[in-house]
């Protein structure tokens, strides 16, 4: 009989007594640092998941997304009564272009975690996140306006937003994310687009993608025991978005490069501690 993946038990994971206070606990300073660089965190979340909450890393990528959605959706309420949509019409060519390649990669990858080893799956994040952490790092240096390198034509600003979205579409299905990481970064060099203007287009496209992949999770019953909804996605979803409003609100005390080039340092290191050997877990089925 199989059954979804779910957290396993051993001294070194929290107790499930106290997985919620955990959960919503250190939700808050990974949304405070995601909310100073403009991200959602979920990439720093996840290695949480996988390490002190002891999750099995496919369910651990499934509980990000759902968090990743809960996120996604109270940033944009936040910014409603600010968000400024006349920027962003020039991008809705590449914007458009890029959710339908991710939408497509969104749907096969939820897919593809469900047919992949436990181990393979862990070998697969790795290096997801030690690409993204080596990003961070990267930006850090760059400056955060520079000329677009996609030429301003409608075929060309089409064709690589596909091409982007199918691997924003791949990460965000994989590693639970909702892709901010790699959006963000693609509409300010790709497009040339102002940074403030990407973080807002970054969440108009996450949305639909995040919620492609909790729909696709959730038919394969990756939410249907009622401990991880209400012992880790409630609580983790709620501490992000204090932290994201709390980083909002502090953006500007830490240079963002500073930050980047720290966090990106951080994830690599906290990637290749959780991720860089075959970790012994429970069978998926009985």
């Amino acid at each position: 009989m199989t059954r979804p993946p779910t957290a396993v038990q051993s001294s070194a994971h929290t107790d499930p007594q106290n997985r919620p206070l955990f959960a919503f606990g250190i939700a808050i300073p990974i949304g405070t640092l995601g909310g100073l660089i403009g991200l959602g965190g979920a990439e720093f979340r996840l290695p949480v998941l996988a390490g002190p909450l002891g999750y099995i890393a496919r369910q651990a990528v499934a509980l990000n997304l759902a968090v990743s959605l809960v996120t996604v959706m109270a940033s944009l309420a936040i910014r409603s009564s600010t968000l400024a949509l006349t920027p962003i019409i020039p991008l809705l060519p590449p914007m458009l272009a890029i959710i339908a390649g991710a939408l497509i990669t969104a749907f096969v990858g939820t897919g593809l975690v469900g047919r992949l080893s436990n181990e393979r799956l862990e070998r697969i994040i790795l290096v997801f996140l030690v690409v993204i952490g080596g990003m961070l790092i990267i930006e850090g240096f760059v400056p955060q306006q520079i000329p677009a390198l996609v030429p301003d034509q409608p075929v060309w600003r089409v064709l690589t937003g596909v091409l982007f979205g199918l691997a924003i579409g791949l990460a965000s299905s994989m590693l639970g994310v909702a892709g901010g990481e790699l959006i963000i970064p693609t509409l300010v060099f790709a497009y040339g687009t102002e940074i403030k203007v990407a973080g807002t287009a970054s969440l108009l496209i996450s949305l639909p993608t995040v919620l492609m992949g909790v729909l696709r999770y959730a038919r394969q019953h990756a939410y249907a025991e009622r401990r991880d909804r209400y012992q880790t996605i409630v609580p983790m979803g709620i501490g992000s978005v204090i932290g994201a409003v709390i980083g909002g609100l502090l953006v500007g005390i830490v240079p963002s490069s500073v930050l980047k080039m720290g966090l990106g340092m951080i994830l690599i290191w906290s990637a290749t501690r959780i991720f860089h050997h075959t970790r012994t877990h429970a069978p998926d089925k009985e």
